[in-house]
This record gives structure tokens, sequence and C-alpha cells, in this order.
């Protein structure tokens, strides 16, 4: 949940394949280096809740044979949370606080923000987060069984505001492909963001997309007439340093909600 402007580009590697270095990533790695609070939380808390995951030709890749035990990670049989990018951490240990019936896993990248969310577990007490850091398509390609989420959460992805760059969005048919995979009939898609071009867009994408369909449905207009089809302002999404400053700044979230059809 954090937005970033500059381009993004795999971590190169020599040995890796020339079309992995044409592969387009939808975030930027930031430097790792973690404050002395922080990094006692990680030294406490990441042998435990930080997943570890067998890498191919970078750093947050996911290996194709890796799969993903919920139950040996957590210890138990529970319904699945999904948050890709999951930053600071806010939304995903609220929700985790609040419902410890559900099991967690948070995909994100940034050292510094999977941390900070291992510190704001700690303080909440909760037990059932667990992360990856990982590149989030592979996450869903690879790790996560086929049909094993109940719900799969995009807060405010990066927008990726320049045209040229607009490849580099995470929500597209691709992955839309990817979130079918993984959701179970009848799991939810929750997405977020405070752009509104984004979110026309995100909405294009997941209105053609096969296998979906919104929950809060209406016709698509633009720019100017936004039209209906939005879900209203999901209670379980607890409002974030991110979410604050975006209104501050004027801008209005969206929220889309989307079911996994049979």
């Amino acid at each position: 949940m954090s937005e970033q402007t500059s381009p993004a580009e795999p971590p190169q590697d020599p040995g890796a394949p020339e079309a992995f270095h044409r592969r387009p990533y939808s975030f930027v790695r930031r430097g790792d280096r973690l404050t002395a609070r922080r990094q006692k939380a990680w030294d406490e808390w990441a042998p435990t809740r930080v997943l570890e995951v067998p890498r191919t030709h970078a750093d947050t890749s996911v290996h194709p044979d890796h799969d993903f035990d919920a139950v040996a990670a957590f210890g138990r049989e529970a319904p699945l949370v999904v948050e890709v990018g999951s930053g600071l951490g806010e939304a995903v240990v609220a929700a985790a606080a609040a419902h410890p019936e559900q099991d967690y896993l948070a995909v994100e990248v940034y050292k510094p923000g999977i941390a900070d969310l291992l510190l704001k577990a700690g303080q909440a007490g909760v037990d059932n987060v667990r992360v990856v850091q990982a590149n989030a398509p592979e996450v869903l390609e690879h790790m996560l069984a086929p049909a094993s989420v109940d719900e799969l959460w995009v807060f405010f992805p990066d927008p990726w505001h320049k045209k040229r760059h607009h490849k580099r969005r995470l929500v597209s048919p691709g992955f839309a492909e990817l979130a079918a995979r993984v959701l179970r009939p009848g799991g939810l898609w929750r997405l977020a963001t405070d752009w509104q071009e984004y979110a026309l867009a995100m909405r294009e994408v997941l209105d053609a997309a096969p296998g979906f369909e919104n929950v809060h449905p209406g016709p698509l207009a633009d720019d100017e007439h936004p039209g209906t089809g939005w879900a209203p302002r999901w209670e379980g999404r607890v409002l974030t340093s991110f979410e604050r400053k975006a209104q501050e700044a004027g801008r209005t979230p969206r929220d889309l909600t989307y079911r996994r059809l049979p």
C-alpha cells in the first residue's frame, strides 16, 4: 500500500534468461536497511512469522514447485485471507486482531514494511498473520493452491501514473486470471485505490474477467461521471496513514468488490 513513481525493474541476475529481465514488475525495490526498532522486531518475530520460500532468479521470486502448507504455517485449518501489498501492516494486523478465527497471509516485498508489520502484530498479540516477501503474481501462480483463498485484498496498489508505465500495474487481465485461480467459489476480491483513472481501469479489467461478478453492479461511466457499481467503503478496511494522506491531498478512494463465480 505504498505509492511509487520511479520505474521498477526485476532484480538483475546474469544467469537469468533474457525474458526474465524484460518482465515488467509492479513494484519498486527500495532500501532494506532497518532501524534499530525494526531490526529488533525482525529478529524477534521473523523466524516464526516470515515464511521461507525457495527462489529462482530473484530474491522476490517463488520457485514453481513450492506449495504453501497453510496448516503447517498456522497450526490449524481456518479461512485464509491474502493481502497483496501489505505496506506497513496496518490493515492486515487490525483485521487479524478483530477476527482471530481467520488466518491472514501478507504479501510484501519491502523489508522495512514487513518489520513494521511484525512489530504491530507483536504489540497486538496476534498470531494469525504470516508474511511472504515475494512478487505477488508468483505467489498466486506457484505458491497458493487452487481455490484455497477465501478473500483476496489489493488496497492502494501503485497507480503508475504515466501511460508508458501502465503495463506495470498490478491489476491486469493476467493478474485477474491468477486471482480466479486461487479464490474459492464464492470468495471475494476486495480492491481500493485513490486514483480515479486507475479505479476505472480496474473496473474494466474485472468486469471483463471470466469467473467474476461485481457484488455492487452498475454502469461504468467516465472520469467526470463515475456512475454506479462502486462498493461502499468496506468497514473491515481500517483508515491507514496512507489513505489519510490521499484524502488530505483531495483524492477520493474508490472501493470494488468482486465475487468468484462457481
